[in-house]
């Protein structure tokens, strides 16, 4: 966790933008974790996610949740379950094959170069790099990437010599009640042998 930027007295207090790319994290999961849909209790713990987006730069989050509701239904329990979360649940739909999230996070990424602010973004999707290039050329704004380490876009690494920090969901914001099946490079300060015995 990096320390807080100090506050101007009278601003606003500064806050993280949490953007989760539902869609993203889930089929990551599913298809690259655990090879076939997870179960209720293998999937992320959202309001974990948030608590973990607050404590990173010791700040209010505003949590967005992606959805694409183009097939015209939302999972209304999970919606409400967001929503009682802190979450700001926003369902997507577009008329054609358009990448109907992508572009709603492309479009809040793009927002956001125009508020004060840190942006925490759950994804491993390459779509989102130029919005994140850029949110990284802006010295007072902090920007983090949150998903499975080994399943994030490669060219994602190589902005963190321009301050993109990376975070993982289970190693880091602890989103999972199971340990999932995965085989990853472990930093050796981070071993615990008592998980694989």
């Amino acid at each position: 966790m990096s320390a807080p930027f100090p506050q101007v007295p009278g601003q606003t207090p500064r806050r993280t933008y949490l953007i989760v790319d539902g869609e993203n994290i889930d089929a990551t999961l599913g298809m690259n974790v655990l090879n076939r849909r997870p179960a209720p209790e293998e999937r992320p713990r959202w309001d974990r996610i948030s608590a973990f987006a607050e404590k990173v730069w010791s700040q209010d989050v505003v949590p967005l949740f992606f959805l694409n509701a183009t097939s015209g239904q939302m999972p209304m329990p999970f919606v409400q379950a967001l929503l009682a979360m802190g979450y700001k649940p926003i369902p997507l739909a577009a008329q054609g094959s358009e990448k109907v999230v992508d572009v709603g996070i492309q479009r809040t990424l793009d927002a956001l170069m125009d508020r004060p602010g840190d942006v925490l973004l759950a994804s491993h999707d390459g779509d989102f790099l130029p919005q994140i290039e850029a949110l990284l050329d802006d010295d007072d704004r902090r920007v983090g990437l949150l998903g499975f380490r080994e399943f994030v876009n490669a060219r994602f690494t190589e902005l963190e010599q321009r301050g993109l920090v990376m975070y993982d969901l289970e190693a880091d914001a602890d989103a999972f009640t199971t340990m999932l099946p995965r085989v990853r490079i472990i930093p050796i300060e981070e071993f615990d042998p008592l998980r694989y015995l």
